[in-house]
């Protein structure tokens, strides 16, 4: 379930996310019925599914194809400035950490994040992505989705209007979408 995995949440970095998903994508490959895969991922899970897929790019096996919901490649930008959602702080001397939506975001989260290549080693994935991105989304704005789009050569961005963070108005659209993409490049 979604925010039940082991670990504290305070010590949680995009590189330990990373880690995470290459052992489920490690995994999956070797389950005999599994051919081909594709990520599905919204927010930071976008950044995650993104910087993994540009890591595989030269591997034998890499996702098929991608789908990423609002990816947050802001909170790089936020880290540099000292803030994370509704909370501030001194971004050259991050404090042990920061209370955001009842969890505590760790410093080393902060300072990882300060230095991610994200659009860098996101870009060197070459397969087919889909964007998608609400107008009204206040977490993540939208020129961080059309900057995804510039870097993913085989990408296309659907812009979702009125929608926020959580697509919480448009889902069945927004699905709809995802899953045309889907079949289409898991043929």
């Amino acid at each position: 379930a979604h925010g039940k995995s082991e670990g504290k949440f305070i010590d949680m970095t995009i590189s330990s996310e990373i880690s995470d998903a290459k052992a489920v994508f490690d995994y999956v490959c070797k389950l005999p019925y599994v051919s081909k895969i594709a990520f599905a991922c919204h927010s930071q899970g976008g950044v995650v599914g993104g910087m993994l897929a540009g890591r595989l790019n030269g591997c034998e096996r890499k996702p098929v194809c991608l789908v990423l919901f609002a990816p947050a490649a802001v909170l790089k930008d936020d880290a540099i400035k000292g803030q994370c959602m509704f909370s501030h702080y001194d971004a050259s001397n991050p404090p042990e950490y920061v209370n955001v939506m009842m969890h505590k975001l760790g410093r080393k989260f902060i300072l990882e994040a300060q230095k991610l290549p994200i659009y860098e080693t996101s870009g060197q994935y070459d397969g087919k992505v889909c964007l998608i991105h609400g107008t009204k989304d206040k977490i993540v704005p939208l020129s961080y989705s059309e900057k995804y789009q510039e870097v993913y050569s085989g990408s296309e961005l659907h812009i979702i209007d009125g929608e926020n963070h959580f697509f919480s108005k448009k889902k069945n659209e927004v699905v709809g979408i995802a899953v045309s993409f889907l079949k289409e490049n898991l043929r």
